[in-house]
């Protein structure tokens, strides 16, 4: 088989094995991609202090929001070119690709307008600290101008994922968090470049490693299983009818998501500009976790996706098993290391003569205890979802989660339960059982068993 270098076949062998040995490459890429944003964070708040932290978080709120999107289509390309390779229609391929890409970059371009035009009035939205306003807007401004580069760095990653390789992804996010330090160190401190510089040090940070992995896939193209002929990145309409019938759902959860991240974060800005700087830096701590098991995630929906297509729906239900194992293992780990070291991590992102407000990071640590059992359930169940193709109950999930209760919640508890800003951390932390809790009793009933995205028919000679 000409594919065969790329392609991995996860419908046989050792469940916790196979899961291991896939994951751990996104676990590693996953956490250096929080290191490079908490690269930003550290040079920004030992150089620059609590203001440009603040403008960092806020700026990368709305940056985020963008990437998230994004990436909602690229893991939509993942799900279904995982799927093609379990139900052996691999000549489906190159279609497939092609489409993707020109979906994606599409899809980059027009936000890049967005983020130009109502960058700014977003902020206010957010009700960003006059303090730190400028920091946001020149880190948002550089970053939003790179779009392309992110979005086309995912949506590589996201192909070679469905395909079973994470390896390379690993690669291509090495390189750019290795460019991203030196550059930051180089940026921030030295040429005195403030936030603008974190945020272009981002930015050439992922253009170099998308450039890279471009370079490489094309070397490799038959391997790869697509031409790069300019007839490819026609959009293909049946291509395009898999694609946003995933990608869409999983884009607007994800929107929906960080909507709700962002008004969390408009509700701590009205606290003080040392409760901002607390939340964005806590939310960067979180995510080491968060980021690290989701690497379970992202590898169990690739097995799930072939193996449902292959109709093996009891090695997908062990795939399940396994993740809520390792997750559970990561999360009990770093509840100790929080409990244990809170201040102390929370130290390294301010300058000496910055204040750190004990209190507040008591509150967003208890906060974030609170929703691991929420997220470690995720972090099976969305697997599951993803991995069978079930992107409009991902959808439903993700609205209750981000709309229902992040918001709902923060606001009563923050606001009319009078409990302040711990009640704003509180709601950001319970949000997590509005995907958990209903994912789980879906996985329970044994209804996703009979899901199918493709048809059966093996349209491969």
């Amino acid at each position: 088989m000409a594919n065969a270098k790329l392609i991995t076949d996860y419908t046989t062998g050792s469940v916790p094995k196979s899961l291991i040995r896939f994951s751990l490459p996104f676990m590693l890429s996953n956490a250096l991609q929080v290191v490079y944003s908490l690269v930003d964070m550290l040079v920004v708040g030992q150089v620059l202090g609590t203001n440009a932290v603040s403008g960092v978080t806020n700026g990368s709120t709305v940056v985020m929001f963008m990437t998230m999107v994004g990436l909602g289509f690229s893991n939509g390309g993942q799900i279904y070119i995982a799927q093609l390779i379990g139900a052996q229609r691999k000549k489906e391929l190159n279609n497939a690709i092609g489409t993707l890409f020109t979906l994606v970059l599409g899809l980059a371009a027009v936000l890049t307008v967005i983020g130009v035009t109502v960058g700014m009035p977003v902020l206010n939205l957010l009700k960003t600290p006059i303090e730190a306003k400028s920091h946001a807007w020149n880190y948002l401004l550089i970053c939003t101008l790179g779009n392309v580069f992110t979005f086309g760095y995912n949506m590589v990653s996201a192909v070679l994922r469905g395909m079973g390789d994470s390896k390379r992804p690993f690669i291509f996010v090495l390189i750019a968090s290795i460019l991203n330090l030196i550059l930051d160190i180089l940026f921030v401190k030295y040429f005195h470049m403030g936030t603008a510089g974190a945020a272009l040090a981002t930015i050439i940070g992922q253009a170099v490693a998308f450039i890279y992995a471009l370079i490489y896939l094309y070397k490799r193209k038959e391997a790869f299983g697509f031409d790069f002929k300019a007839k490819s990145f026609v959009v293909d309409k049946t291509a395009a009818k898999h694609l946003c019938r995933l990608g869409i759902p999983l884009g607007i959860q994800s929107a929906a998501i960080n909507l709700s991240m962002m008004y969390v974060n408009s509700l701590v800005n009205q606290v003080h500009v040392t409760a901002s700087s607390t939340f964005g830096t806590g939310v960067k701590i979180d995510d080491v976790v968060n980021r690290i098991t989701y690497g379970l995630t992202m590898a169990g929906s690739s097995m799930i996706g072939q193996n449902v297509a292959a109709n093996k729906q009891k090695r997908a239900a062990s795939v399940v098993n396994w993740i809520l194992i390792f997750s559970g293992i990561f999360y009990a780990v770093f509840t100790i290391v929080l409990l244990l070291f809170s201040e102390e991590l929370f130290g390294f992102f301010k300058r000496e003569e910055d204040v750190i407000n004990p209190e507040y990071i008591k509150q967003f640590v208890i906060a974030a205890i609170i929703s691991f059992p929420g997220m470690l359930l995720m972090r099976g169940t969305n697997a599951l979802m993803n991995g069978i193709g079930n992107s409009k109950l991902n959808l439903i999930f993700g609205l209750l989660d981000g709309v229902v209760l992040r918001i709902s919640l923060s606001y009563i508890l923050g606001i009319a339960m009078n409990l302040g800003l711990f009640g704003f951390f509180l709601g950001y932390g319970l949000a997590a059982y509005g995907t958990s809790v209903p994912g789980i009793i879906y996985y329970l009933s044994g209804k996703w068993k009979n899901y199918r995205m493709l048809s059966t028919e093996k349209k491969e000679a």
